[in-house]
């Protein structure tokens, strides 16, 4: 009898998948308001009526900004690689054309989207994963050519083949001083990093074998859907939504009595809220703010020492060219002491 429950005739995969991608596009919207939750959560140190307290005051724009730029890096890396393997994919079985959402994916990308994702990772990935961008482009690049040129071989050989092994020797002579010195530094995963990826360009611009086509291509990206949310959501957890702040507090015509070190939820017409690291709120009269000053945040110390040419491989390119500030003093009320009378 309980046959009966189920209707009889043939599956209609093409409708279950199209529900299962409606499913996704409407999951993946809600995903950044998540993050925005948790990281409040996360600041509030999983304190409902702390919580409640920064949604009322924290401005939403804010926390998309500090989320976009913390996450920038984030969103070229998803376009390239769904391009990359749904290109494999449709040069290697084009049968699945119309059953793989990465080679659904891949076909309706436009190339404008995949240009831009190029130039913000150009200019937001740190420099020792710029030969991994190298390898993806010289890879779009071929899987574009063999899915759209109708051209002889010596021309599909030239674009698929030569050209990314030329502009792969040309990354490896650039990088090369950064891989000794990642080898002698024991930083072998920053070696890999940096000489790898410019070997496998070429063998990216191709098609596989059919029956490895579903496994080279579905199975790193089901990986890669399963990683990225756990590491965009710990990345995020860890970025400034609210400004580091010191204020001296004390009566106007007395000493200074305390210095609080935190982060500055508002100010309104009667008190200043403060949030300190222990998770603590504080609320303190205008009356008795003395000073205030903006604490910048702890730099943390270089994972790796590796340069290559003089250009450290934990630096992006818009650290290289856009101006920073730089921090030659400590305020002495950022270390919870008041500042010198004089």
């Amino acid at each position: 009898m309980s046959s009966d429950i189920f209707s009889k005739g043939p599956v209609i995969a093409p409708r279950r998948r199209r529900a299962q991608l409606n499913w996704l596009f409407t999951v993946l919207p809600a995903f950044p308001l998540m993050l925005l939750v948790l990281r409040l959560w996360y600041l509030s140190r999983q304190d409902l009526p702390t919580m409640l307290l920064l949604v009322q005051y924290i401005n939403p724009l804010g926390m998309i900004s500090a989320l976009f730029i913390t996450l920038s890096w984030a969103i070229p890396a998803v376009i390239l690689t769904l391009r990359v393997l749904g290109g494999i994919l449709l040069v290697s079985k084009p049968g699945d054309a119309g059953r793989s959402p990465i080679a659904v994916a891949a076909l309706r990308m436009p190339d404008w989207v995949v240009l831009i994702a190029i130039l913000i990772a150009g200019f937001t990935w740190q420099l020792r994963l710029l030969p991994t961008l190298q390898m993806l482009v010289v890879a779009v690049l071929g899987l574009t050519a063999v899915q759209r040129l109708r051209a002889g071989p010596w021309v599909m050989n030239w674009i698929t083949l030569w050209v990314p092994t030329l502009i792969g020797a040309l990354t490896w002579i650039f990088v090369w001083p950064g891989v000794v010195a990642a080898v002698h530094g024991g930083e072998y995963s920053t070696a890999i990093l940096l000489a790898v990826p410019p070997l496998l360009g070429p063998l990216l611009t191709g098609p596989v074998p059919v029956s490895w086509a579903r496994l080279v291509t579905h199975w790193p990206a089901t990986a890669a859907a399963l990683a990225l949310p756990i590491v965009v959501g710990v990345v995020f957890l860890r970025a400034p939504v609210l400004p580091g702040t010191a204020i001296e507090v004390g009566p106007p015509t007395g000493p200074v009595q305390e210095v609080i070190v935190g982060q500055m939820i508002a100010v309104d017409d009667t008190s200043t809220t403060m949030l300190q690291a222990t998770g603590e709120v504080t609320f303190v009269p205008n009356g008795e703010v003395r000073s205030k000053t903006l604490c910048p945040e702890p730099v943390r110390p270089p994972e790796s020492a590796v340069a290559v040419r003089g250009w450290p491989v934990e630096e992006t390119v818009l650290e290289w060219i856009a101006p920073i500030r730089k921090v030659t003093e400590i305020d002495p009320r950022c270390l919870g002491r008041p500042r010198d009378p004089a």
